[in-house]
């Protein structure tokens, strides 16, 4: 496939260069400002800055930046992307009135004029039925207010003008509702939109304001506007020294707030090409920094910390503790469930879930990597669900109620990589890692759009690549002669996508992995169709002993047909595992699948006999019978030269193994036991509720799902803590794999069974191209 070559080749080169940047100048730990998207409210705040005595800009790069970097299309300042249009008319309007403060760029002024004048209908409109956002309010009328004093005036129709005088009364409302300086210390006060506020307040407050800059760097609340405002009315020479840091920290446009965390920009940064689905171009340099963090990680004293910190160091040590505990190292919960016996910061966080919700997202999400015992995170993941439930009835633009949604409604375990990496690539939030007083903090927007732009072609690639793998696996059903069966499930693509998007296998590398775990799930349901409807007992007592002596010329009809499939199969994998490694593993497969027909048989059997065993007969049994083993282990012999054959033979399997075919087992039962009552059958859900005289059938579910939840846990321990067990990381990750298959077939329903379930996601995964919001 040379036109791959030539693709993945163009992709190195972009992630070199991506590299080059973010790694290997410096930036990534001289410099993380140099990520961050610059805010141009704030910058243009600063712009309006008077040198003492000297009628100039005391701040030159921040009025040279405002020249620098207008959309000279639209006119304005601001995220292109903003949808929403909120934020980037507040910024066009403060860059305006710096420009028209210092009489210069009379072409900008002109430009973005004409962008205010002709969006602020379409953007403020949208709010006329309800209510406004507050930030929006006062930034809006504060500066409008502000230009007029400069004598810019706007042409704006009658329709226009009622909007605002409608925000003035809006304004009043919320000036005289709140008290500039209260109890509430934080950026979402009265007292953090200071520039738009009128100077009367100032003049009432002077002394309370003074008192409330921070005292460790003299800013009011880390916010750049608030406390160029401040130095402006004061004259404070804290304030000054925060300003001057800040832009010598940041000469190139200003951050909504500073200083932010520079570990947590680092981090974020790292988490966003993992979310991107970049590992593979960038794997040695997140291992370097995830060993780096690790190595010094230490004990922080949160208790004398200001509130603002105390989120801060929660969204960082959240952020960490999901990364190293996905990457293998020894993590407690404690590192971040600190937050759990503050009463202060449950309290903030409870109280600002709309500025907050990244924050309780990030610990969320790192709830999903739950050990057994692990109270502290059964308690933060309800604690942080709750809010995150509530925040999707908030009325706020900056909260992803989508997002959040998702994150609640499916389960961690129970997504696929592939079609996880297309959703963070989609959604246009995907690089923010904080937020502001008004709108979310992201990252620079050119090394951004290189990013994604890195991670659209890599998944477009992958999709080429996946359709023709799909491709070759439908020619193999037609020549193996499985297609004209006629019977049961055709799972073709269901098997396919879920070998493909489950893992972030090598591209181009790992085709013949892919290809060996679709063709065994195809097998697996053909026969475990031809056992449950087809087949005699004679048929499949036949089919089972020539498949115990792998002899199959004595068979007839499906059986035959399924025998020779298997066998073509088995010789595969064998030849390609002789050829890659230089073992011969034919006795071990074979022997995995022998185990696994007498399963079906044994099962085929109580049924026939009306037989129903004890839990400890039918799960030992199930086990085995669900397969997902004659998936796992002849993939993990392709994949490790070094697979310890041992671990191949039925009854001395790895733990990890064991967990896995329990939990896949046990996930089928709770989902497939209505139909198997009706068809006369038995699984775990029914023998625990006809074994307990009384019990309900909603008593015997919740009891199997105690079990799963448990089984569960341990099995991420072995997967995910380096010290369990002695499998390889790229071993451990092909059993997560095949577990997230099954937790989404099987989360809340059967979509393994449904012709329709599964449309949109192999739509997704392997036909429709990715939307990025232009």
């Amino acid at each position: 496939m040379k036109f791959e070559n030539c693709f993945t080749s163009d992709l190195y080169s972009l992630a070199e260069e991506i590299k080059r940047e973010t790694f290997e100048l410096d930036n990534f730990d001289m410099n993380p400002y140099s990520f961050v998207s610059p805010s141009p409210y704030d910058t243009a705040w600063l712009a309006m800055i008077e040198d003492d005595g000297t009628q100039t800009p005391m701040f030159q790069g921040c009025l040279d930046w405002i020249l620098s970097n207008q959309n000279v299309v639209e006119g304005l300042w601001g995220r292109h992307q903003d949808d929403n249009g909120d934020e980037t008319l507040t910024s066009t309007l403060a860059c305006v009135v710096a420009l028209r403060k210092w009489h210069i760029g009379s072409l900008h002024v002109c430009k973005g004029k004409r962008y205010i004048e002709t969006s602020t209908e379409r953007i403020i409109g949208k709010y006329m039925k309800g209510s406004c956002p507050r930030w929006l309010v006062l930034t809006f009328t504060g500066l409008l207010e502000l230009a007029q004093q400069l004598g810019q005036q706007f042409n704006f129709s009658v329709e226009v003008k009622q909007m605002i005088t409608s925000l003035f009364f809006q304004r009043q409302e919320i000036l005289h509702r709140e008290k500039l300086v209260d109890s509430r210390y934080n950026r979402q006060s009265l007292l953090a939109y200071l520039e738009v506020l009128p100077s009367t307040l100032y003049a009432e407050n002077q002394e309370d304001i003074v008192e409330r800059l921070d005292e460790s760097d003299g800013s009011l609340f880390q916010l750049p506007s608030a406390t160029a405002a401040a130095y402006m009315l004061s004259g404070n020479t804290k304030c000054l020294a925060y300003l001057k840091s800040l832009v010598q920290r940041c000469p190139h446009g200003v951050p909504q707030v500073y200083p932010l965390s520079e570990e947590l920009i680092k981090l974020t940064m790292i988490n966003v090409m993992d979310n991107f689905g970049l590992s593979e171009y960038f794997g040695e340099e997140i291992n370097r920094f995830l060993l780096q963090i690790y190595k010094s990680h230490e004990k922080v004293d949160v208790e004398k910390m200001a509130i603002s910190s105390k989120v801060d160091q929660l969204h960082k040590a959240s952020l960490e503790f999901r990364m190293l505990r996905m990457n293998g190292y020894d993590v407690l919960p404690r590192s971040f469930c600190w937050f759990l016996n503050d009463e202060e910061i449950r309290d903030h966080l409870e109280r600002n879930i709309e500025c907050l919700f990244v924050v309780i997202l990030s610990v969320y999400r790192a709830t999903d990597l739950m050990f057994p015992k692990e109270c502290e995170l059964e308690e933060a993941r309800e604690f942080s669900r709750k809010l995150l439930e509530k925040s999707q009835l908030i009325d706020d633009n900056n909260v992803p109620s989508i997002h959040i949604k998702h994150e609640i409604s499916t389960p961690w375990i129970a997504r696929l990589k592939h079609l996880d990496h297309r959703m963070w690539i989609e959604d246009k939030d995907s690089t923010a890692f904080s937020i502001g007083k008004a709108s979310l903090i992201r990252f620079y927007s050119v090394y951004s759009e290189k990013l994604t732009h890195l991670a659209q072609r890599t998944f477009e690639l992958r999709q080429a690549v996946y359709r023709h793998e799909m491709e070759d696996l439908i020619t193999w059903v037609k020549k193996s002669g499985v297609n004209d069966i006629g019977f049961g499930r055709e799972k073709t693509t269901y098997c396919y996508l879920a070998a493909s998007a489950s893992t972030s296998l090598p591209i181009i590398a790992a085709t013949n992995i892919r290809k060996l775990m679709a063709k065994s799930g195809i097998l697996i349901t053909v026969a475990d169709d031809f056992f449950d409807e087809e087949g005699s007992f004679d048929e499949l007592e036949a089919l089972t002993k020539a498949v115990i002596r792998w002899e199959g010329e004595e068979l007839k009809g499906y059986g035959k047909i399924i025998f020779k499939a298997l066998d073509d199969l088995v010789k595969e994998t064998v030849e390609t595992c002789l050829k890659g490694h230089g073992t011969d593993i034919t006795v071990d497969i074979r022997n995995i699948w022998s185990e696994t027909f007498e399963s079906w048989l044994r099962e085929t059997k109580w049924s026939k006999n009306g037989h129903i065993p004890s839990m400890e007969e039918y799960l030992p049994n199930g086990m085995i019978s669900i397969a997902v083993h004659t998936i796992v282990l002849p993939t993990l012999c392709l994949m490790e030269s070094c697979f310890p054959q041992h671990k191949l033979k039925p009854g001395n399997y790895d733990n990890i193994t064991t967990l896995l075919m329990t939990i896949t087992r046990l996930l089928n039962d709770l989902q497939s036991y209505q139909k198997e009552q009706e068809q006369g059958k038995i699984n775990s859900v029914l023998i625990h509720m006809k074994s307990h005289c009384g019990l309900k059938i909603d008593d015997s579910i919740a009891y199997i799902e105690n079990i799963i939840d448990s089984k569960r846990k341990e099995f991420m321990e072995h997967v995910l803590n380096d010290g369990i067990s002695n499998l390889s990381k790229p071993c451990k990750d092909i059993h997560m794999s095949l577990c997230n298959v099954f937790e989404m077939f099987f989360n809340k329903k059967n979509r393994y069974d449904s012709d329709t379930e599964m449309l949109e996601d192999i739509k997704k995964a392997l036909y429709d191209p990715i939307n990025i919001g232009k």
